[in-house]
């Protein structure tokens, strides 16, 4: 392919990327935005692929058809709960790419020479510190996400000292290896490097806490970015700098916006997680009192005579998969002129965006999907609040109590509106370990039971009302 009709190409592909990103910015065009990037991903792909010697296509094919039919198969499979550590297994696959980019691209630099072959060191260096960081984090991320390993965090006595000597030391090795000219040395450094940063990864995930890691899914989204960014760098590819650019740059933003959410700042997120001294203090003890249960007809007949419900989704909605029947009440309420709207925590769910997704999958109209600073100040006026399987993003504790793990952390005021019907399988604390008062409040109700079954029983309650 001609090198001016390959240009072409990728920036018709840059466009399309960039209008996927401005699409997926509202759920209306969501889709169109999904579009856009499917649509450059090809135009990509086929470039890249047709600007290379015939003879590499065998090689090309060995390679793609296996992988095209594995994450196939993996996105079928797999169901909306399951999606966090999908994306975070598919960010380590990026920082592995960057890393062996980056070795092959040092013993095989090219023509290149002088200052040009120091910058091409540099850029080497770079993308495999940061591919492998992106690796190793986020395959423990997944594993944390999974249940395979503890959400609790891993706190080293003198962690943040040893991180600054990983750090320091890295970059002593990074001088040394751009700087000699004995390539054997190079590799050695450049092997001892891509460790130091691999056990980094590991242990900034690991000493993170559990309620922030969608705070991490989404910094490790944008580290991939810069991974790819790096290895467009080392291969003198323009759409990869580009996209991994776009994809740095965005999901940096989109962890600042989910660190003011939760007014906390990315350094705490990343250097502790709650319940670490990086929190609001030492661990309260667990709240005490009196819960009043309610059963599913009650709860129905309580919504059904409300004249305003907001619907409060987390992640207990997503594993019990009940969006879909939480739909069919929402209509039934609506058809009865109650107003029902739902209300939506930054952090909600273990990956940013999660309760939208589950929400939009089920059909409920976006207009009445609402953030957290949008809907807090009519809560107060609300009848009734439905909480569906979330527990920290409700925690009046944030507010009342100066020595709680989540002191400071913005959440939604439910216990504000007349009547509060808490839908949970049990007594016990959410992702972050912290105990909640608003079970014991005297407008709360308790629901328990698995979620779906609660929400059909509600159904077929108000049904027959």
């Amino acid at each position: 392919m001609p090198a001016n009709l390959a240009t072409i190409i990728y920036l018709a592909a840059a466009v399309l990327f960039m209008l996927s990103l401005g699409g997926l910015s509202r759920q209306e065009t969501a889709r169109r935005g999904t579009l856009c990037g499917i649509v450059g991903m090809v135009l990509a792909l086929v470039t890249s692929i047709w600007s290379e010697s015939v003879g590499l296509y065998g090689i090309v094919a060995l390679a793609m058809v296996p992988s095209v039919l594995i994450g196939a198969g993996l996105a079928m499979r797999v169901q909306m709960t399951g999606m966090p550590q999908l994306v975070a297994l598919l960010h380590s696959f990026v920082g592995a790419a960057a890393v062996l980019v980056g070795f092959a691209s040092y013993l095989d630099p090219g023509p290149l020479e002088g200052a040009a072959l120091l910058v091409h060191h540099i850029e080497v260096y770079i993308g495999v510190g940061i591919g492998a960081i992106t690796f190793t984090g986020s395959i423990i991320a997944c594993l944390k996400l999974h249940g395979s390993m503890s959400g609790k965090p891993l706190l080293i006595p003198g962690r943040h000292a040893l991180n600054v000597l990983v750090l320091l030391t890295t970059i002593g090795l990074g001088i040394w290896m751009v700087t000699t000219h004995d390539h054997a040395t190079g590799i050695v450094l450049l092997g001892i490097a891509t460790v130091l940063t691999s056990l980094l990864g590991i242990h900034m995930v690991m000493a993170i806490g559990g309620a922030d890691m969608p705070v991490v899914v989404s910094m490790l989204n944008s580290y991939s970015g810069w991974a790819a960014a790096a290895a467009g760098f080392m291969l003198g590819n323009d759409l990869l700098i580009i996209t991994g650019a776009l994809v740095g740059s965005s999901g940096a933003i989109l962890s600042l916006i989910m660190c003011r959410g939760m007014n906390r700042s990315l350094a705490n997120v990343i250097l502790g997680g709650f319940g670490t001294d990086g929190g609001g203090g030492p661990a309260a003890d667990m709240p005490e009192g009196e819960v009043q249960p309610m059963d599913a007809v009650d709860a129905a007949t309580l919504m059904h005579n409300a004249s305003s419900v907001v619907i409060v989704p987390g992640y207990g909605m997503a594993v019990a998969q009940a969006q879909h029947a939480l739909a069919g009440v929402t209509q039934m309420l609506r058809d009865n002129n109650v107003t029902v709207r739902f209300a939506i925590h930054p952090v909600a769910g273990r990956l940013p965006g999660h309760m939208n997704v589950l929400l939009a999958e089920a059909g409920i109209p976006y207009d009445i999907v609402m953030e957290m600073d949008e809907i807090n100040d009519d809560l107060p006026d609300t009848d009734v609040v439905l909480v569906i399987g979330a527990n920290d993003i409700v925690n009046p504790s944030a507010e009342d109590d100066p020595n709680s793990p989540i002191a400071g952390m913005p959440v939604l005021q439910v216990w504000k509106s007349g009547t509060v019907v808490v839908m949970k399988r049990s007594m016990g604390t959410g992702y972050a370990g912290v105990g909640n008062p608003l079970f014991f409040k005297d407008n709360t109700r308790m629901l328990f039971g698995d979620a779906k079954a609660s929400v059909d029983a509600i159904a077929s309650a108000i049904s027959a009302e």
